[in-house]
């Protein structure tokens, strides 16, 4: 299982001209799915966040914390209108993979999921910090990802230059 660490490494593409094309495939799936668990994450982190953003804007309104209110109001709090899209990339696996474990582990140490199950008990300090915690994981998230996109980028930009210059057949994909 390849880690953000392991694909984000300075010499991850190093020789990449000289890998097999099998090696070059395999760092493009490894990286593939590395980055649907970071979009997975993303879009937990997401959610808590809208959580917590809710419970913060209901505070502002002068209405008192009530949890089944908030129960009721999650599927408008979590759809994800206002969003904005993201870079159009087609996901490669619907769900993810083991590489999300040790990230939402750490989401889970950074953001303990008690707060956001039920909001109408922590205090305003709490809301605010752990939005400022969420925010700044979310970030870390993207930045991998950014990263991380070109990575996948470099390693099909290599598969597709085999292909043109004949160093690679599509006919041994056939058989």
């Amino acid at each position: 299982m390849a880690t953000a660490d392991d694909v984000l490494r300075p010499d991850y593409l190093e020789g990449i001209e000289t890998m097999s094309l099998d090696d070059v495939r395999a760092r493009r799936s490894a990286c593939l799915e590395l980055e649907t668990s970071l979009s997975y994450v993303r879009r937990l982190i997401h959610g808590r966040l809208d959580i917590l953003a809710n419970e913060r804007s209901r505070r502002d309104g002068g209405t008192v914390g009530d949890l089944h209110a908030l129960v009721e109001d999650l599927p408008a709090i979590l759809a994800e209108k206002g969003r904005a899209g993201g870079p159009g990339r087609l996901v490669q696996a619907l769900g993810p993979t083991d590489a999300v474990e040790p990230l939402v582990a750490r989401l889970d140490a950074i953001s303990p999921p008690g707060i956001v199950s039920d909001p109408t008990n922590a205090t305003d300090e709490d809301l605010a910090n752990q939005v400022e915690l969420l925010v700044t994981y979310e970030r870390e998230m993207s930045d991998q990802r950014h990263a991380l996109h070109a990575t996948i980028d470099a390693l099909q930009a290599e598969i597709t230059r085999r292909y043109r210059t004949g160093e690679a057949s599509v006919d041994a994909l056939l058989q």
